[in-house]
C-alpha cells in the first residue's frame, strides 16, 4: 500500500512538471508576440499597416499553440499544427524583418522536443526548422525586392543557427536525462514492489509452514502418545486380572506398561518443546543412548547398542527415536523380550537401523502389522527410506530400516 502511494505521488510530480513546462512555453510565446507587436504596430509594409497582419497572426499563433499543447493528442494533428506555426512565422518575418523570429523558433521547438518520443524525430525537426528559417529570410528579402545572396544569408543568420543547434543539444540532453531518470525510478518502484510482494509471500509461507509443523506435531502427539497411553491402560488392566494367578507375568506387564508410559511422557515433552520453538541441542547418538538407558532402568531388560555419531535433520532424528521406542515397547509387550541389540550406522549416503530382540517371534506369513508398525512404513516412505521386518517363531523379532542421509552433511563428511 505504501509503495502504491509513493508511485502515485511520483506520477503526480511528473504531471506537475509537464503542466508548468507547457505554461512557461506558452507565456514565453505570448511575451515575444507582445514585444514584436508593440515594436512594429505603427509600421507599414507593402502599403499595409503592420498591425493588420500581426494582430490576427499572433492571436492565431497563441490560440493554435494552446490547442496543440492542451487539446491535441494525435501525431497527425500535432504535425499539422507545426506546419501552421511555420506559415505564421513566415508571415511575421515578412512584416517585421525577422525580429525575435529565432526566439519564436526556439520556444516552439522546445515544445516539440518535449513532446517527441524519439530523438530521430527531433533531429529531423531541428534540421527542417533551420532550413525553413533560412528560406523564410530569403522569401522576406525577395518580397522586399532585395537580391538573395545565399552565402550572405547564411552568414547573417549564422548566430541564430548556432543558437538553434545549441538549443537542440541542451534541451534534448536534458530530456534524455529526465526520461532515463524516469525509467530508473519506475524500475526501482517495480523492484521495490516485487520485494514487498516477496516479503509478504515469504511471511505467508512461514506462517503456513509453522501451521503445518504444528499440525504434524499435534498428529504425532495423538498417534504416538495416544497409542502408548492406550497400551499402558490395556497392560495394567491385564496385569490386574492375572496378579493373583500369575504374579511373574503381571510384573512383566507392569514393567512394560511403565516403560511405555515413560516413552509417552518423553514424547509429549519433546512435542511441547518443539511447539514452544525450542531447538534440540543433544546429538542423535545422545538421544538414542538416553532411550536405551531409560528402557533398561527398572525393567530388567538388557539392551546392547552400537550407535554411530550421525548428523541428521530434526524430522529424521525424531523418527529414529520414535522407532526405537516403539520397537523396544513392542518387543517387551508382545514378544516378552528381555534382551535387545540395537545398531545405527551410516554407509555412504544411507543410514542403517537395526533393532533385534530375543522375544518369542511369530510366523511371518501370518504376521499383520499393527498401528505402530504400519506408521513406521508410512513415515519411512515419506522420508525416502524403507522398513522391513524379519521374524520366526522362537527366534525373536527384527526391525530393519534404511533412510537417506542428509545430502549437505554427506558432502561435508566427504570433504573432511
Amino acid at each position: 500500500m505504501k509503495q502504491d502511494v509513493r508511485l502515485f505521488q511520483k506520477t503526480d510530480d511528473i504531471n506537475f512538471i509537464r503542466k508548468y513546462v507547457k505554461i512557461a512555453i506558452f507565456c514565453l510565446l505570448a511575451v515575444c508576440s507582445v514585444i514584436v507587436f508593440v515594436n512594429n504596430w505603427q509600421a507599414e509594409r507593402m502599403g499595409i499597416p503592420v498591425w493588420y497582419v500581426l494582430l490576427p497572426a499572433f492571436l492565431l499563433l497563441l490560440g493554435e499553440n494552446a490547442v496543440k499543447m492542451w487539446a491535441v493528442r494525435t501525431n497527425g494533428l500535432k504535425i499539422a499544427c507545426y506546419v501552421v506555426d511555420i506559415l505564421l512565422l513566415l508571415t511575421v518575418t515578412l512584416f517585421t524583418n525577422g525580429e525575435l523570429i529565432s526566439t519564436f523558433y526556439i520556444v516552439i521547438l522546445t515544445e516539440f522536443y518535449v513532446w517527441q518520443e524519439k530523438l530521430s524525430g527531433s533531429i529531423v525537426m531541428c534540421i527542417s526548422s533551420a532550413v525553413l528559417y533560412l528560406i523564410t529570410f530569403a522569401l522576406a528579402q525577395t518580397v522586399r525586392g532585395d537580391s538573395v545572396n545565399v552565402p550572405g544569408l547564411i552568414a547573417g543568420a549564422f548566430n541564430d543557427l548556432i543558437l538553434l543547434a545549441m538549443h537542440f543539444f541542451i534541451i534534448n540532453f536534458i530530456i534524455v536525462i529526465y526520461r532515463k531518470n524516469r525509467e530508473i525510478t519506475k524500475a526501482l518502484s517495480e523492484l521495490n514492489e516485487s520485494n514487498e510482494k516477496l516479503k509478504r509471500a515469504n511471511m505467508e509461507l512461514q506462517e503456513i509452514t509453522v501451521l503445518e509443523e504444528r499440525q504434524r506435531i499435534a498428529k504425532d502427539i495423538h498417534d504416538t502418545v495416544g497409542h502408548s497411553i492406550t497400551s499402558v491402560i490395556m497392560q495394567t488392566e491385564a496385569a490386574k486380572l492375572i496378579l493373583d494367578s500369575d504374579p511373574e507375568d503381571a510384573r512383566k506387564k507392569i514393567s512394560a506398561a511403565n516403560l511405555q508410559a515413560r516413552h509417552a511422557l518423553e514424547e509429549l515433552r519433546d512435542s511441547v518443546h518443539l511447539l514452544s520453538g525450542g531447538q534440540e541441542q543433544r546429538t542423535l547418538r545422545e538421544m538414542l543412548l538416553e532411550i536405551v538407558a531409560d528402557s533398561s532402568n527398572g525393567t530388567g531388560v538388557v539392551i546392547r547398542a552400537e550407535i554411530d555419531d550421525i548428523d541428521l535433520c530434526d524430522v529424521k532424528r525424531r523418527f529414529l527415536c520414535n522407532t526405537l521406542k516403539e520397537g523396544i515397547s513392542n518387543g517387551m509387550r508382545h514378544g516378552g523380550a528381555t534382551a535387545f541389540w540395537f545398531s545405527l550406522k551410516q554407509e555412504k549416503d544411507r543410514v542403517l537401523f537395526l533393532l533385534s530382540d530375543n522375544g518369542v517371534g511369530l510366523d511371518l506369513a501370518s504376521f499383520k502389522e499393527g498401528f505402530g508398525l504400519s506408521g513406521m512404513h508410512a513415515r519411512a516412505n515419506n522420508l525416502g527410506g524403507n522398513v522391513w521386518f524379519e521374524t520366526e517363531p522362537g527366534e525373536g523379532f527384527e526391525i530393519h530400516m534404511t533412510l537417506p542421509a542428509d545430502a549437505e552433511k554427506v558432502e561435508k563428511g566427504e570433504e573432511s
